[in-house]
């Protein structure tokens, strides 16, 4: 670690955090006698937290963000430069990177052409929600106003966000939700619902879709709204003719299609977005954490100029545009982060490297699988993988949510930080997720994939 603090800095610094700062996703009990954790420094694959152990991140920043790397000094040279140039103006004006940027993403999603800034993924998937329900109001009388979401998949932390959520521990104690959002079955062929294999169990997951619009009313159904590969529902890659299908369905009763892409775009995958793996087209697409990589704040949704026409009108009613602001989507730190942060994954060829290394990523675990017969199953693509873990191979009883994070509390031990479903899925927190920077060499995946080895044999022996 290259900054020095001193000891009783730190130890103010703690004892601040400890007293007045209130921690995502954290149960604040154990700080009554224990210290929260501070990351100090990041460098490359590594941060260093305020007792200077180190430690190989292989989430990207806790939750899929940061996919260059830490101390990207260009990113922060560019961020710094347009803010003292200008820092803001509200989005009702353009600025110099918010035009640049929008050209440069564009160039990347053949068949979209607008761009929409916010500053969250939740925010762009509530911006997204708004469109479908204003264009109803516009178009349909505001009759197609429902939003189908997928089981397991999940949208962000508002409650309309919340409402899309197909993850009920997640939804706990925040309810009552918004009306018009429909729960489809999630795609999971490990999990299969129905006693069907490979191409026709995914055909059969997407037709599952078709009866849930059929049994809501085509005309009242105004999107669909998927994440590419599902993240925190277990990372589950779509089988098979699922997407296809999907498709089909959607163009056959005149429904948007909207992807969530906020963990999988900008790289995850091996694409720019995760849908380019699939062959299909939306009408919008959401984005944020690795847009920028964590340098700045910064979301985007993305639409096709079918869904941006729709909102213009040279009539003299007040109400006929987009009658939406988000405040911080005048900030110019986050564009100018993401030009840099594009350029980075372009010269340094990092769509290349996480091909190269998820699939050594992927065997890695498949060779653990072969080991540890708590493995149940392993999926992933990209530098976005799970490894779902089973107390029976032969029931898929799911692996006590405890044991599981006792796992990842294990390589946390060992120097290595590692995710895994929690306090999402009833039953079904049992997946250790995997999401290193697009900047992971062999000896990262293998350091990260050991530490896994090691974890478990403890855990389960």
């Amino acid at each position: 670690m290259n900054t020095v603090i001193r000891e009783n800095d730190i130890s103010h610094v703690v004892d601040a955090d400890r007293a007045h700062v209130w921690h995502h996703l954290t149960q604040h009990k154990p700080f009554e006698t224990g210290e929260p954790r501070v990351i100090v420094e990041g460098k490359g694959m590594r941060v260093w937290d305020q007792k200077g152990k180190e430690y190989l991140d292989a989430v990207s920043g806790g939750v899929w963000t940061v996919n260059v790397g830490y101390g990207r000094t260009e990113i922060a040279d560019a961020v710094r430069d347009q803010l003292v140039k200008i820092n803001y103006f509200a989005g009702s004006a353009g600025s110099i990177p918010g035009s640049l940027f929008a050209e440069r993403l564009i160039e990347k999603m053949p068949g979209l052409k607008r761009v929409y800034y916010c500053n969250s993924g939740s925010e762009a998937n509530e911006k997204a929600f708004k469109m479908v329900r204003q264009i109803a109001h516009k178009r349909y009388g505001g009759k197609k106003h429902k939003v189908l979401y997928r089981e397991r998949d999940y949208h962000g932390t508002t409650i309309a966000c919340l409402s899309a959520g197909g993850q009920d521990e997640r939804n706990a104690q925040y309810g009552p939700f918004t009306p018009g959002f429909v729960r489809v079955p999630h795609c999971l062929e490990y999990r299969a619902q129905w006693d069907l294999t490979g191409e026709a169990y995914g055909k059969r997951a997407a037709d599952a879709i078709e009866e849930v619009i059929l049994a809501e009313g085509p005309d009242t159904v105004g999107a669909l709204c998927l994440e590419p590969v599902t993240a925190g529902g277990g990372v589950i890659t779509p089988p098979v003719g699922y997407w296809e299908r999907v498709q089909e369905i959607c163009k056959k009763y005149d429904i948007l299609l909207h992807i969530d892409e906020v963990v999988c775009g900008v790289g995850r995958t091996g694409t720019w977005f995760g849908y380019q793996h699939y062959g299909i087209k939306p009408d919008m697409v959401t984005m944020a954490k690795g847009v920028a990589s964590g340098y700045a704040a910064i979301a985007c949704l993305v639409t096709t100029e079918e869904v941006f026409d729709m909102f213009k009108d040279d009539s003299s009613d007040p109400m006929n545009y987009f009658r939406d602001i988000s405040t911080f989507g005048g900030c110019t730190a986050g564009p100018a982060a993401a030009l840099e942060n594009m350029r980075i994954i372009e010269d340094e060829n990092l769509l290349d490297n996480t091909n190269v290394m998820g699939a050594r990523m992927l065997d890695n675990l498949n060779a653990l699988a072969e080991k540890h017969k708590v493995i149940g199953d392993v999926r992933g693509k990209g530098l976005f993988c799970g490894a779902e873990l089973v107390a029976d191979r032969a029931t898929k009883e799911a692996a006590n949510e405890k044991m599981v994070q006792a796992v990842v509390a294990e390589c946390g031990a060992q120097g290595v930080i590692i995710g895994a479903t929690n306090r999402s899925l009833p039953g079904l927190n049992n997946t250790l997720c995997f999401s290193p920077a697009l900047i992971s060499t062999a000896d990262d995946i293998d350091n990260i994939t050991d530490a896994v080895d090691k974890a478990l044999t403890k855990v389960f022996g």
